[in-house]
């Protein structure tokens, strides 16, 4: 729920207000905003109402004694078993919110009340008696949390763009970003496309005071560190069902009813079956997509629908389905717009469709089914890790050759596409190599690309390292497995799928949960044993063991289907003549980023058929497209 934003030091009052306005659609409930001038401290809050809807809810928030006061983007899930602990220890409530809790609890713990919270947050609390800002984003990096300090001193906001309603910031783009976005479509944190704005990590806190940052730290890592268990496969199974039937049962806490996502796949089709043990109210309202191109399914995504419909007849629930076709292509600048980052993959624009529909049917709040693959494998480079035993002895010229033969492959049809890409980076070794499956082009092709602006500071930059860098936290002897299921939570997850779910469900005052990413769960999950997870072609086993009592075998056993869009179809038509003006030499040659000669092989080469860089060519344009809206702001099509 929500949207949050607001500053310590010497900033106008006024800012609050643009701030806020900046982030409407985030909480159309409410809004509320907290100044101290003396302090130099400003709060700002966009309500979304979902646990307790009466003006007792309102934030900011002060506690009962008048002694901090909060802003609040998110739900505790455990927040009445927290409360009832306070309650018996003198603490009083005003309100049954859990922001109240959170207030409570940290008077009671102060930070180290972190280690108490099961849910999805972001917070910034300010303390009357230390002048200090207390900020914090949740393990899993479910809610966005950004800052930046200025001349006047520090800002926050849960979107980037609330940030920039303050012309002090420092609009220099930051070279290093620019790569990560080209080369995984994402930026791991804290880096964004400024250098003066940072996203806070997931699991990590900081205290402001007088407008800088004191500390900064983390309290929670993904638990990929410790020992696996032996456990038998029924007592797997069994306490797996156990952990996700608890996971779901603490998401669906709320007072306003709760609906979800249903893809037809295991993973939201899990959730849907596990929520109706919850019963509602009313009937359980579910929401779907449906493509009404043909070209979908020659790019590899398959028709998810049937599916759905399967499964919302087999537990009883309403599906509503939105049918959508080249359309969305249009979307584009919208999407870009809500995500504060140039992410170049159109999925996102599916959660802007299915959480509009959501609304007009009066839901605020989905269940989605995101976090199965992160958790328990399920994307096809964790296939291709499991293979590598058939090939990664060999010494590394014959893996150079191995990676040249797999580059001459044709890329019109998705296999050869995937086998291609499986093999991109087969002459690394270890973590290199492990981080390689997660990048979308060759980095001899990348440096092609750089314009005057980026070729001295990346010239020496290796795209792969800061993923490198965050698996080497981990112990060795950790499985590799293990070891890209740590990058997947910790990035791919946070600052890829979670960004753009979040931000796009909020852009249509919608709220997402994501029960399969339950603290509890996602430890039980770092635990099992490697062959419970993928075992040969098939990802998420366990998972799929112990489901095969509530779903159709069909509908478990189907294969991986993408949560896209034809993206290659519309390069080469809907979104065409916006290539052309995007990528045009003259619009390259005034930004200098990228150099005009290097962009135009790697289009006609993509549109020829002769390499797949479409997404690459996207990214692209995404990138310029975020500066035209985000530093010249020029470019406002389809954006409050």
């Amino acid at each position: 729920m929500c949207g949050i934003a607001g500053f310590s030091g010497r900033f106008d009052g006024s800012l609050l207000a643009r701030m806020s306005r900046t982030i409407h659609y985030r909480g159309p409930d409410d809004e509320g905003e907290y100044l101290a001038r003396d302090a130099g401290i400003g709060l700002a809050h966009r309500r979304l109402s979902i646990i307790d809807l009466s003006p007792q809810g309102h934030q900011p928030m002060w506690d009962d004694t008048g002694t901090a006061v909060i802003v609040f983007n998110g739900e505790i899930f455990n927040y009445r078993e927290l409360r009832r602990d306070l309650e018996a220890r003198g603490f009083v409530f005003r309100s049954t919110s859990d922001t109240e809790v959170l207030l409570n609890l940290y008077l009671r713990d102060g930070v180290e009340m972190l280690g108490h919270l099961n849910g999805m947050y972001a917070f910034a609390l300010y303390d009357t008696r230390t002048s200090r800002l207390f900020l914090a984003r949740d393990p899993i990096g479910v809610k966005p949390l950004y800052h930046c300090l200025t001349p006047s001193g520090f800002l926050f906001a849960s979107e980037l763009k609330a940030l920039l309603a303050d012309p002090g910031v420092d609009r220099a783009l930051d070279p290093e970003a620019i790569q990560h976005y080209l080369t995984y479509l994402w930026c791991p944190a804290p880096r964004t496309m400024l250098q003066s704005v940072r996203k806070l990590p997931p699991g990590h806190a900081l205290t402001v005071r007088k407008g800088r940052i004191e500390r900064i730290w983390r309290f929670y890592d993904l638990p990929y560190d410790r020992p696996l268990e032996r456990l038998p496969v029924d007592g797997a199974i069994e306490e797996l069902r156990r952990h996700l039937g608890q996971a779901v049962k603490r998401q669906m806490v709320a007072d306003v009813p709760v609906g979800a996502f249903l893809s037809g796949g295991l993973d939201s089709s899990s959730v849907v079956a596990l929520a109706r043990q919850c019963p509602p109210d009313r009937k359980l309202q579910c929401f779907t997509i449906g493509f009404d191109d043909p070209v979908s399914r020659r790019e590899g995504l398959c028709e998810d629908l049937p599916y759905a419909q399967r499964v919302a007849r087999q537990l009883d629930v309403d599906l509503h389905t939105i049918t959508v076709g080249p359309e969305m292509a249009a979307k584009l600048e919208e999407m870009i717009y809500h995500l504060d980052e140039p992410q170049a993959d159109p999925a996102a624009i599916n959660v802007l469709f299915i959480s509009q529909l959501a609304r007009e049917h009066g839901i605020k709040v989905l269940l989605s089914g995101a976090g199965g693959d992160d958790l328990l494998t399920g994307y096809r480079r964790h296939y291709a890790l499991m293979q590598e035993g058939y090939w990664a002895w060999m010494p590394r010229p014959a893996r150079r050759a191995l990676r040249a033969l797999a580059e001459r492959l044709p890329v019109r049809h998705p296999l050869p596409r995937r086998i291609a890409k499986a093999f991109q980076y087969a002459d690394r070794d270890g973590l290199e190599r492990i981080a390689g499956y997660f990048s979308w082009i060759d980095p001899r092709a990348l440096h092609r690309l750089y314009g005057p602006l980026l070729r001295d500071p990346l010239d020496q930059a290796d795209p792969l390292r800061v993923l490198v860098e965050s698996a080497e936290n981990l112990p060795r002897g950790v499985h590799p497995l293990n070891q890209m299921l740590y990058l997947e939570g910790k990035h791919f997850l946070a600052d890829h799928n979670l960004n753009y779910t979040d931000k796009m469900s909020m852009a249509r005052g919608v709220e997402v949960r994501v029960p399969l990413l339950d603290p509890d769960l996602v430890a039980f999950a770092a635990r099992l044993p490697i062959a419970y997870k993928q075992r040969g072609r098939i990802g998420k086993w366990i998972f799929k063991r112990a489901m095969e009592s509530t779903l159709p075998r069909d509908v478990i056993y189907r294969p991986k289907t993408g949560f896209g869009a034809p993206l290659r179809h519309w390069l080469r038509h809907p979104l065409r003549p916006l290539v052309e003006d995007v990528l045009s030499a003259s619009a390259l040659k005034a930004r200098g980023l990228f150099e005009p000669a290097g962009v135009g092989a790697l289009v006609e080469a993509d549109r020829a058929g002769r390499i797949d860089a479409a997404y690459t060519v996207l990214a692209l344009m995404c990138i310029e497209l975020w500066c035209r809206r985000f530093i010249d702001g020029t470019s406002n099509k389809g954006t409050p």
